[in-house]
């Protein structure tokens, strides 16, 4: 079984320099930002660039592209122009992504900021069935959140309950971020598999189709979302390799977040590597 291992790279060069990018530290998946992560405009397709970039994966066996929405998108905000400003990202980034079909769309499900759970997940999955459509081949990812200030997202319930009000079911599923879930209260150090046993039972270990894998500043229940390079962290190096030699797991495409440059990003793919197990 190959290892889809990457890392996060700049797509301000375009879809070609990421994928040079990606084989020259040894990964074959990799996510991106859509537009700058704090909003703005999108850099603008050029079908060259994407016709070489598909010929470039083909050729090195890439997996799924992992496209990340800016952090300022927020469909649950208690402000109209920025639930406005959500819904009118993800539907371009949606129509952009058809340009390498066949991939992933992941995101932040937003903070409710004191308009509570329920109305935070009424307005994610009303954004949601309104521009999703049954001809887009991108899957749309509901990111697991640590808990921090009104997010929702930080149980896996909260997601479920999102899912269960999307129109077109097929088009959704999960990121599980290794720090995240830590954060907010899953031990992953000590009961992975009382963690996935979890997953499968509130969401379906089906729905899940990528690993944003990430060590953290934090104790598991911290509730704070910092990352950490692998092995610098509370998670440690031995719950990581759990991580991604987990049966339920290891088929799975991971995406490292960790604050690194390019050449600390090799390093640790390097290292993730050899802890792999066949």
């Amino acid at each position: 079984m190959s290892f889809l291992i990457g890392c996060h790279l700049s797509a301000a060069k375009g879809f070609t320099p990421m994928a040079h990018d990606a084989i020259s530290i040894g990964a074959n998946v990799f996510q991106f930002f859509t537009r700058n992560p704090r909003g703005g405009k999108a850099k603008d397709i050029d079908p060259d660039d994407v016709k070489t970039f598909l010929e470039l994966a083909e050729k090195h066996q890439f997996g799924p592209l992992l496209a990340h929405a800016p952090y300022t998108l927020n469909p649950c905000s208690n402000n109209p122009s920025t639930r406005r400003f959500a819904h009118e990202v993800m539907t371009d980034d949606l129509l952009r992504m058809e340009h390498v079909p066949g991939n992933l769309y992941n995101f932040h499900p937003g903070s409710h900021v004191g308009q509570g759970v329920d109305a935070g997940i009424d307005m994610i999955a009303d954004m949601l069935n309104d521009i999703l459509s049954p001809k887009q081949t991108t899957t749309v990812l509901l990111e697991t959140m640590a808990g921090k200030g009104s997010e929702v997202g930080a149980t896996f319930t909260e997601l479920r309950r999102i899912m269960d009000k999307i129109a077109l079911p097929e088009k959704i599923g999960v990121c599980l971020d290794s720090c995240h879930i830590s954060d907010a209260g899953y031990d992953v150090i000590n009961d992975l598999d009382g963690v996935l046993a979890e997953f499968d039972r509130d969401i379906g270990l089906q729905h899940l189709k990528a690993i944003h894998l990430n060590d953290s500043l934090n104790p598991t229940g911290a509730r704070k979302d910092r990352h950490a390079k692998i092995g610098k962290g509370e998670i440690g190096v031995e719950a990581l390799t759990r991580i991604i030699n987990h049966p339920a797991l290891k088929h799975l495409p991971f995406y490292l977040e960790t604050p690194n440059e390019l050449d600390g990003y090799g390093e640790e793919i390097a290292l993730l590597k050899t802890l792999r197990q066949p």
